[in-house]
Order: C-alpha cells, then structure tokens, then sequence
C-alpha cells in the first residue's frame, strides 16, 4: 500500500467524499462496478475531454493528470460502451466512458466522438486494511416495498437526448413556482451529478439517484424495482407535495428501465407519465411498448413537441395530450398536474 496525491476526483466517487490523497494498492483480482480506481491519463479528447468534479464543476482532462473515478459499465446508444475488466492490476490500460469518471474497457462508441480517453491504472483505493473501496460502502438501503408516497410524475423516452431531462426540469420548475414542494430523482442512467443538480438549481427540495446507492450505472442490474423503492422511500422522508422521476436511457435498452416500468407498485404510484420522443415513429413504438408493461401516456413531450406541428399531430392522431418544455412548460405542468390533483384530494 502506498499513499498518493490525486489530480482530479469524478463525481461518480461522490457517495464517499473522497479526499486528494488516498491509498492504494496495486491489484485487485475480483473487480466489480463501483470499486474505487485512481488512474493516470495517457491522452485528451475534443469531444469528450472533462471530468464532472463533486461540486458539478467540469474540469478538462490533461494528459498526465491523476484521476480518481469507479470502475463500471455503460451502453450508451449515442456515447461510449464498455465494460468492467476481469482483473485490474497497475499498468493496465482502461478508458474512461462517462464525463463522471466511470472507468472501464470500451468496446465501442458513437460515430459523432472520437477515441475514449485512454488511462493508465496507478491503483485501487484502500481503507487502512488494504480492502478496496466500493461506492456502494456508504449507500442508500434498497427496499423490498414502497412506503406511502407523494404524487409521481414519471418522465421517461424512447433514447437518450429524446428532451427528458428537460421536460421533468421544467415541471420542478413550475412545481416550485406553484408552492409545491417537489423532489427529483434519477433511477437509471450512468453516474453523473448534472440532472440531479438541474433539479436542485430548478427548485427542487431534494434529489437522489442510483449513485446515492452505490451504482456507477444501472446497466445488468438486477434488482432496479428495489433500488427504486430505496431512492423513492428517501426522498418522501422530506415531505414533498409532488416527486417527478426521470428514467435515463430509453425505455428499451441495456439500463433496466424495463423493470422498473413492469413494477406494480412502482405503477400504482405514479400519477402522469409523461413520454419524450423525438418524432411520430417514437410515439408510436413508446405506445406500444408500454402497453405490453401495462402504461398508458398520459402526455407527449420532447422534441417531437418543439414545433406547434408536432404537438398538434400527436393529439389529434394519437389522442394524447401533449406538451413542450421549452415553449410553454406552464401548460406541460398543467397538463401532469391535473392527473396529479385527484391524488392530492384523497390525501
């Protein structure tokens, strides 16, 4: 074991508030996602060169710079896929897959980026004992139900970039400017601190995701529905009048969204669903999709909407309501908050 000094620390990290000076060792012969890894950078990137730090500040990557981040995985159908090594040893050579410092072997990526940054493993992050660290050592409890629950509003699409972060920032937004104490969460994806900290900045009185458990990313994970009522439980520990959900990734992907969505008590609590699309096509595979998970869509939103067009088409051939964030997120939040009122009067 050996101490040393780090660069530049990921948010994926953030669940155990490291400090810049950590101790390592140097091989681990059973890695698994989360398990702290400090590594040094080999090369830079144009497209995808910055580390999101803990304070959601992004800081370029320099060649040679020490950085502390988590093994894990991801399969981003517009970004980079990759995958936990078998063993990590010093000297191996690993990519870095996610602006939040999610390390791992990429196997691919998007035609729009070049290269994944290439790194340089110095280490494995240790206790004084020599055991590597997991973010998953200071986590939320998954659990088994879901305890009584505010209002949901669940806003999930069909990829990424379909405008769901949009959407569900814009209802906080206008939740909070209504009076409403709403929370925010965000249950699959890949670890980054950027939605939840849109959330916050748009009047959110508290937000969680998958990393406050432990998970660099949600991809394989077999148990999500759990991980779910664990995020959920939380955050009605702090009272809110509405809680609005996005699901990262799409709702048919390698991120278990799927799972999540077939969880009947999960369903039960939500009350608007909204889906993000970025044309008819996506509406209509999204309808059909949730049909067969028992989800009807109670609004349209996305950049299907970004034009009066395509808010007119979708009701008038689809007969779902539909609404834009960007150019009238007052009529999107009326039209969730209506399905949400009834709720509000049996409460």
């Amino acid at each position: 074991m050996k101490k040393i000094e780090i660069d530049k620390i990921g948010s994926a990290t953030s669940p155990l508030q490291m400090p810049k000076t950590v101790t390592i060792i140097g091989r681990h012969d059973f890695p698994v996602a989360g398990d702290v890894v400090a590594v040094r950078a080999l090369s830079e990137s144009v497209t995808y060169g910055n580390l999101e730090l803990p304070t959601g500040r992004l800081a370029k990557i320099n060649r040679n710079d020490i950085l502390l981040g988590v093994l894990g995985k991801r399969r981003a159908l517009k970004g980079f896929v990759g995958d936990v090594p078998d063993t990590v040893n010093t000297g191996d050579r690993l990519n870095l897959l996610n602006m939040g410092g999610v390390f791992g072997i990429c196997k691919g990526h998007h035609s729009s980026l070049s290269d994944a940054i290439e790194v340089e493993v110095v280490g494995l992050a240790c206790d004084e004992g020599g055991q590597v660290l997991n973010i998953s050592d200071n986590a939320l409890e998954p659990a088994n139900s879901l305890s009584k629950s505010a209002p949901i509003v669940l806003v999930a699409g069909t990829c990424m970039n379909s405008g769901k972060t949009v959407a569900a920032t814009e209802i906080i937004r206008q939740a909070a400017s209504a009076g409403l104490r709403v929370a925010g969460a965000k249950l699959s994806g890949i670890a980054c601190l950027r939605d939840t900290l849109y959330m916050q900045d748009h009047g959110a009185i508290a937000t969680a995701s998958f990393l406050d458990c432990g998970l660099p990313s949600t991809v394989d994970h077999g148990d999500l529905p759990s991980v779910a009522k664990g995020i959920l439980n939380h955050l009605n520990s702090f009272d809110p009048d509405l809680i609005v959900v996005e699901l990262g990734d799409g709702i048919v992907g390698g991120y278990a969204v799927d799972s999540v969505l077939r969880d009947h008590e999960i369903k039960s609590a939500i009350s608007s669903f909204v889906f993000c699309a970025s044309d008819y096509v996506g509406v209509i595979g999204g309808i059909a999709v949730l049909k067969d998970f028992g989800i009807e869509i109670d609004v349209v939103a996305g950049s299907v909407t970004d034009s009066q067009m395509g808010e007119d088409f979708v009701q008038e051939r689809f007969g779902i309501e539909a609404g834009n964030a960007r150019r009238n997120g007052a009529r999107l939040f009326e039209l969730v908050n209506k399905k949400a009122e009834p709720v509000f009067a049996m409460s």
